[in-house]
Parts: C-alpha cells; sequence; structure tokens
C-alpha cells in the first residue's frame, strides 16, 4: 500500500464538465418547474407591476423547461458512451509515447 497518496483519482475534465452539466440542468428545471407549476412567478410579475406579461410566460418557460431537461439529459448520458482517452493512463506517459497518435 503506498502511503502518502490519495486513494482516489481526481476527475477528469471531461467528467468535471459532465458534472456542470447535471448540476445546471437540475437547478434549471428545479426553478423552471417552481416557475411553471406554482405561481411564484405570476405573483412576483404581479408584485412588480409586470401583470401584462403573465399570458407571454408559456412562451419562454416551457422552452426554456425543455432546454434544461434535454441539458440534464445530455450530462447524464455523455459519461456512460465517452470512452477513456489515452492521455489519463499515466503508463504512456512514461514510455516516452505521444498519445495523440495512438499506441503504433
Amino acid at each position: 500500500m503506498q502511503e502518502g497518496k490519495p486513494t482516489t483519482q481526481e476527475p477528469t475534465p471531461d467528467r468535471k464538465r459532465s458534472r456542470g452539466l447535471v448540476i445546471t440542468g437540475l437547478i434549471g428545471t428545479g426553478v423552471l418547474a417552481l416557475c411553471c407549476f406554482t405561481p411564484v412567478l405570476v405573483g412576483l410579475l404581479a408584485a412588480s407591476g409586470l401583470g401584462a406579461l403573465t399570458g407571454y410566460l408559456d412562451f419562454v418557460l416551457l422552452p426554456a423547461l425543455v432546454f434544461f431537461l434535454c441539458l440534464l439529459a445530455y450530462g447524464l448520458q455523455k459519461p456512460s458512451s465517452g470512452e477513456a482517452s489515452c492521455c489519463s493512463d499515466p503508463s504512456w506517459m512514461k514510455e516516452g509515447k505521444d498519445c495523440q497518435k495512438g499506441p503504433l
């Protein structure tokens, strides 16, 4: 057992990016679902004097909800379909090979 080295690996940039997509999708979907299915946004518009815009909310909120749901699905699907990069394997670096050109 090696001492002084962490047992978990740092997430790759692809995993960080897909985690960000999932978090963004969840937050966006939650906020838009809250605005679509509850009168929160209607109350805010009425309180600010913009109650006349309430009839146009569906033209903005529903497409935005679909966008964030698609973003969430893409973020959840992406890590399972991607292959590990050869650059993420430290043995390539030790052998002095260029990971962009492949193993041959």
